[in-house]
């Protein structure tokens, strides 16, 4: 259970979360005027495991059902995310090589802004619209084109249906895209890709323990079980790949279980919904637009409702904070008036708005040490 802070974890941007994880990646294959926060050595072939839900704390809580990675993790540290701590934030920042607040990949549903008016429509970032040209809405050159450009052959291995989404579109374009749809076909077609040419560098997405986690919760047997298969898959990878490739794993948030009791449900609170024109972001990582003027109601309010159980902040206070790095200015809009972020094991649901997401059991999106930290698990293949 997530235990109540008093202060946000914030991301250590450019230090130790997903961007500077990408950005050593580059340079450790040798791609130009990349960072290399995290020292990464010299190599000809990386391949980075991207568990969707894999949590630092899970992760440790569970050593049995998840050996492997369990011995690696003996001598790791953890890597913070970014917020919202969500899988199209940090697929953004893992994309890019850049901080949320560069990248523009501001949360789960994001107003889209319109110039001088109220924001009135939200963008969700996993279904995309065809309206928004994925290109434009992150502009930044992705660490898939600039290995590219460098000579070093970038490919992303993961289930066919996300290819030619938006978000992967927005976040990871410029690599070649294998597509795999069980566990053995991803260690088999990541293997084969990586034996045929160096450098190289692929990342291999598995979505799986995540799903699981939402429906089910991560405290359940059904989450352990399915890490098990996490621990398989990783073992299997350090076993097959060419000799010499270095196998890092890691995780795009961690995860919370949030009882019916620690639910605040907007929708049946009028109060939460005055002066608010848009409700963004998801449970555990809100975005308020507020009507013109309402601003400082909308956080009275909030703050009045959820007392200490969440941090009730205004952007600039966000943004001031570190909470999204370096904002770009093209991006501010995109960032609601008011954010919201639970401290403890809260949910802010909108039960007829969000019926899908609100029934879900495992939450992710704050600044708690459950929410931001992931693992980061290194192995060089002899």
């Amino acid at each position: 259970m997530t235990t109540q802070t008093t202060e946000p974890t914030l991301p250590r941007y450019g230090e130790a979360s997903l961007d500077a994880l990408a950005t050593s990646i580059l340079a450790s294959l040798g791609v130009p005027d990349e960072p290399n926060p995290l020292q990464f050595a010299p190599v000809d072939r990386i391949c980075l495991l991207l568990v969707d839900g894999l949590g630092w704390e899970l992760l440790r809580a569970h050593p049995a059902a998840a050996p492997f990675l369990s011995e690696l993790a003996m001598n790791a540290s953890p890597l913070t995310v970014g917020f919202p701590a969500t899988t199209a934030t940090s697929l953004g920042s893992l994309g890019t090589g850049r901080p949320p607040g560069q990248h523009g990949l501001l949360g789960y549903q994001v107003a889209v802004p319109y110039p001088g008016e109220v924001p009135r429509k939200l963008l969700n970032a996993l279904k995309w619209d065809a309206d928004v040209d994925a290109r434009q809405w992150q502009p930044q050159v992705t660490i898939f084109e600039r290995a590219s450009a460098a000579g070093v052959r970038p490919i992303r291995i993961a289930p066919g249906k996300l290819d030619g989404t938006g978000l992967s579109t927005a976040a990871m374009r410029g690599g070649q895209y294998l597509a795999a749809g069980t566990a053995g076909a991803l260690v088999s077609r990541a293997a084969a890709a990586l034996a045929a040419s160096a450098p190289a560098f692929a990342l291999v997405y598995y979505g799986d323990l995540d799903a699981t986690g939402h429906v089910l919760g991560s405290l359940s047997d059904a989450w352990r079980y399915q890490l098990a298969h996490v621990d398989k898959l990783a073992e299997q990878l350090a076993s097959a790949l060419p000799r010499g490739t270095v196998l890092h794993v890691t995780g795009d948030h961690g995860m919370v279980d949030v009882s019916e009791a620690d639910r605040i449900d907007v929708d049946a609170l009028p109060e939460l919904r005055d002066g608010v024109a848009l409700l963004g972001g998801e449970a555990r990582a809100r975005h308020l637009y507020c009507v013109p003027g309402a601003v400082g109601d909308v956080i009275a309010a909030w703050r009045k409702v959820l007392g200490e159980v969440a941090w009730v902040v205004g952007r600039d206070q966000a943004i001031a904070e570190g909470w999204f790095g370096p904002v770009d200015d093209r991006f501010l809009a995109r960032i609601g008036d008011v954010i919201v972020a639970p401290c403890g094991p809260t949910a802010v649901i909108a039960s007829k708005a969000e019926p899908r997401e609100s029934a879900m059991v495992g939450l992710h999106g704050s600044l708690t040490h459950s929410d931001q930290l992931v693992p980061l698990l290194t192995i060089t293949v002899g």
